[in-house]
């Protein structure tokens, strides 16, 4: 059991200043890793981030294949890394990491998102969180936890190697089907806990909470640089439709990256339970009322009308999670049928659902606009 002490550096004054502070930037695939540089600057990233200190480079991979929003952008891993080594860091000290997930192929994904070019091309080496060397932990928080210890009454694990680094979150503006909206506290999930993290998802809010409480603990920095530069919305994380919508947003607060995010996409922060919840408990601010948004301030005055909606794996899903299936979820979820629920979402979603209508989608936003043709460059 690993009781780690927050660092002195989670709480400085640095830290403070930049809490409730957000970064907006319009950006084009001309000029995408100034607008990167530009966004993080004006977020404070070099006083969120301790200098010398081992950066975690948290990657999101929603899907194995490429679908625009739904995964870490190869230009957003590429300006985050410029920036980072242009402030003093080596490329030994950055550190893009991902977990698996049940239906979700990171390997390949990384291949099909163009990450894997980005990182050969500064000399980054991708960290499976799933494979050795890595070595997972018992982790007991110091503060107060809503739901995890509950849900994994045998203790929390976590990845023994995220103690003492610093981490940035490198998600995708995009809706989610089980929290409305997904960034930088959402991508912790894929991160910091292992393959039965499903079982959280009936309590998914909470869960987030529970992680940003744990990362403020280990993480000596923690900052978000968000691609909304082709953003998503429907059933996400992956069944969405691509929107061109040319922003950029960072922070250190990953309760008010968030919030902006959600604000922007047409929703109530303060609404969404996580958003709610870690506002309240003083993880962060999650009132737009209360947040300083830098740089292109109009950005924040964007509604684009965003809904999230269902396909028919995600009712299955919310059946067991919190309707009329949920007196079975432990026998679904946690006993040998689990796979089979497995094969059937890689069912829905690779086998029938990408192939006729996801692959149409991916191709007008490769064949009709600049971000297309700027992915196709990173191949």
């Amino acid at each position: 059991m690993v009781n780690q002490p927050k660092g002195d550096t989670v709480h400085s004054s640095a830290t403070d200043q930049l809490r409730g502070k957000v970064a907006a930037v319009w950006a084009r695939p001309e000029t995408v890793s100034e607008d990167i540089q530009r966004v993080m600057e004006l977020a404070g990233y070099t006083e969120a981030l301790p200098a010398g200190v081992d950066t975690l480079l948290k990657i999101n991979i929603s899907w194995h294949h490429y679908y625009p929003a739904c995964s870490t952008t190869p230009w957003q891993l590429d300006g985050v890394t410029q920036a980072m080594r242009q402030a003093g860091w080596k490329p030994e000290q950055l550190i893009p990491a991902q977990n698996a997930t049940v239906v979700v192929d990171p390997k390949v994904g990384s291949v099909n998102n163009h990450l894997v070019s980005v990182a050969d091309k500064h000399g980054l080496e991708f960290v499976w969180l799933y494979e050795p060397p890595v070595k997972w932990i018992t982790y007991e928080p110091q503060g107060h936890l809503l739901c995890l210890p509950e849900i994994f009454p045998q203790g929390i694990e976590i990845p023994e190697m995220f103690i003492g680094k610093s981490a940035i979150h490198l998600p995708t503006v995009k809706t989610h089907v089980f929290t409305t909206t997904t960034g930088a506290m959402k991508n912790a999930f894929g991160g910091l806990l292992n393959n039965n993290r499903h079982r959280c998802h009936g309590r998914i809010h909470e869960s987030l909470v529970d992680l940003l409480t744990i990362q403020q603990e280990i993480h000596p920095g923690l900052f978000a640089v968000m691609d909304g530069t082709i953003a998503g919305n429907g059933p996400g994380p992956r069944c969405m439709i691509p929107h061109v919508k040319n922003v950029l947003l960072a922070s250190a607060d990953q309760v008010a990256i968030d919030a902006i995010a959600a604000k922007i996409m047409g929703f109530d922060p303060m609404s969404l339970g996580y958003i709610r919840l870690a506002h309240e408990r003083g993880l962060g601010i999650g009132d737009p009322g209360e947040i300083e948004v830098v740089g292109d301030e109009e950005i924040a005055s964007e509604s684009w009308g965003f809904e999230v909606g269902d396909t028919f794996a995600s009712r299955g899903q919310k059946c067991i999670y919190h309707g009329c299936l949920r007196p079975l979820e432990s026998l679904l979820l946690r006993t040998p049928l689990v796979p089979w629920s497995y094969l059937a979402s890689r069912l829905y979603h690779d086998a029938w659902w990408f192939p006729r209508i996801g692959r149409k989608r991916v191709r007008e936003i490769i064949e009709n606009t600049g971000w297309g043709e700027l992915f196709k460059k990173y191949g």
